[in-house]
């Protein structure tokens, strides 16, 4: 058995490390429950003052203007916020255009939200065979009846990143509204709003990030964010939070406008020190690294005969590389077996996922695959 240390640890797409994140959480959080612990008035100011952070710090990492990001607890109640909030005339008799290879959460969610808001729900399949969604068929399927698109930067099982300055110059061309799901990709692979400039941004503070579960975030550009008018609102949706006027009610003229009850202020301040971690880093060289190992985990699978589910051109990659398992192979047994050696990886289906991070080495990628050799 060899020490835990994190040089085969291959599961960025789901819950990203980096060195000294534990202690740097634990601190983090220690903070919190002094202050929320005090026998004082000031623990509500404290608290919305790190979350002001985490906000800042996602505005900075993704170019978001201010006042045009807020929290959100996932990116399902990020798009739900959205699409409650849009004009009818967006929506009504209109198609939304999803990908078959989107994040399944967010075509739960617009599937049952269809009726209600009298849209039709369109998904571009997969081609026979094929583990990801190709970019012309989403531009063939794309006509000026589409309302609205919600596009998948890099999905989650192929790691298949698509063109966004190719479909959303198409988009503006059928006067759609234009969205990204960029949680897969967001830390990693380069993404700003205005380059292209999209109508809304989706993600979460997990993965590439090494953020905690329940700090989202949504991210609506002008014009469209002073349009929006969210259903889902409270007291924290208006500009001055502390109005108790019953008939007064008045959106907040940002982005403030899609909070609504009392924040999740705690995942969000458990994030702030990985984004600062994230802050403080080289982009180019997290990515240079990430792209080493994967040429690396590509070769070795190359050589054992496995089939590679994800493109083989890093420019159309994020940052995980997907194999497929064969057939007669139990997945559970080498996702198991491999934990027990201490190489953490996971399965969707028959697709084995290996996402190398900051702490992965490759040393990491020869141990796991002498032990898929063993395995398999």
């Amino acid at each position: 058995m060899n020490t835990p240390d994190g040089s085969a640890y291959f599961l960025y797409h789901s819950i990203g490390m980096y060195p000294g994140k534990a202690e740097a959480m634990a601190a983090g959080l220690s903070d919190f429950a002094a202050s929320w612990g005090a026998f004082d008035d000031g623990q509500w100011m404290r608290a919305l003052t790190k979350r002001q952070r985490f906000i800042d710090l996602w505005s900075d990492l993704i170019g978001a203007p201010k006042g045009t990001l807020t929290s959100a607890e996932n990116v399902t109640t990020a798009l739900y916020s959205l699409i409650g909030a849009l004009p009818g005339h967006h929506l009504a008799g209109r198609r939304v255009l999803v990908t078959a290879d989107c994040f399944p959460s967010l075509h739960f969610l617009l599937a049952g939200l269809a009726p209600r808001f009298g849209f039709t729900l369109d998904t571009v399949p997969l081609r026979d065979g094929q583990a990801w969604v190709h970019d012309d068929d989403v531009i063939a399927q794309w006509g000026e009846d589409v309302g609205l698109a919600l596009l998948t930067q890099v999905t989650s099982t192929a790691s298949h990143r698509c063109d966004l300055d190719r479909l959303v110059a198409h988009g503006r061309e059928m006067g759609s509204l234009v969205g990204v799901d960029i949680t897969q990709g967001v830390g990693l692979i380069p993404f700003n709003v205005n380059a292209p400039a999209i109508d809304f941004t989706v993600s979460t503070s997990l993965k590439w990030l090494c953020g905690t579960p329940g700090a989202g975030i949504i991210h609506v550009a002008e014009p469209l964010l002073s349009e929006c008018r969210p259903e889902l609102r409270g007291w924290f949706s208006q500009d001055n939070i502390f109005s108790w006027d019953l008939d007064a009610f008045a959106y907040a003229p940002d982005a403030r406008r899609f909070d609504h009850g009392t924040p999740s202020a705690l995942a969000c301040i458990g994030s702030v020190p990985a984004l600062e971690w994230h802050a403080a880093q080289d982009k180019a060289a997290l990515l240079a690294h990430n792209r080493k190992l994967g040429a690396a985990i590509i070769a070795q699978a190359d050589a054992m005969g496995l089939t590679l589910a994800s493109p083989r051109d890093e420019t159309r990659r994020g940052g995980s590389i997907m194999l497929r398992l064969p057939a007669d192979i139990d997945t559970a047994t080498v996702v198991n077996g491999l934990r027990e050696r201490d190489v953490h990886t996971d399965c969707r289906g028959r697709i084995l996922r290996l996402s190398p991070g900051t702490i992965t080495t490759e040393a990491g990628i020869e141990r796991l695959f002498q032990e898929l050799r063993e395995l398999l």
